[in-house]
């Protein structure tokens, strides 16, 4: 079995809940990402926020991205996998939640991201083609 901490990013770059949305673009930007945890107080994972959050809810609104923080968009519970989780089963998660990225958590830790392109480096390409019709179903 192959687990997620196998296959992830590692270490995985958060930005801070108080940080603001510029920030956060920045750090995508020079990460080459689309795709940032959002990391609280306590560094635990609060949220996530993608590239598609900062320009349709913050670019397109007229929001001003240097004064808005990150907090504002970290919505509910994130979807996550455990380090220890097998690679099947963060497909499934991908499938079921329709993401494309996941952060891997060891307890409370967040330890790295694991991506579908991970996932498609390490499976062949009649896998890859089903997690990805998997995931972009609507």
């Amino acid at each position: 079995m192959v687990a997620a901490k196998e296959l992830m990013t590692s270490p995985a770059k958060c930005v801070k809940e108080q940080d603001s949305v510029q920030v956060a673009a920045q750090l995508m930007k020079d990460l080459q990402v689309g795709m940032l945890p959002i990391c609280g107080k306590d560094d635990r994972l609060a949220g996530t926020i993608t590239d598609r959050d900062i320009v349709i809810n913050a670019v397109a609104d007229g929001v001003v991205t240097s004064s808005t923080k990150v907090a504002d968009y970290a919505q509910g519970k994130p979807v996550t996998i455990g380090a220890d989780d097998s690679i099947e089963e963060a497909i499934r998660t991908m499938q079921e939640h329709q993401v494309r990225r996941l952060p891997v958590i060891d307890g409370h830790t967040l330890v790295g991201m694991l991506a579908q392109a991970d996932i498609a480096r390490y499976y062949d390409e009649q896998s890859t083609g089903s997690l990805v019709e998997g995931i972009s179903q609507d």
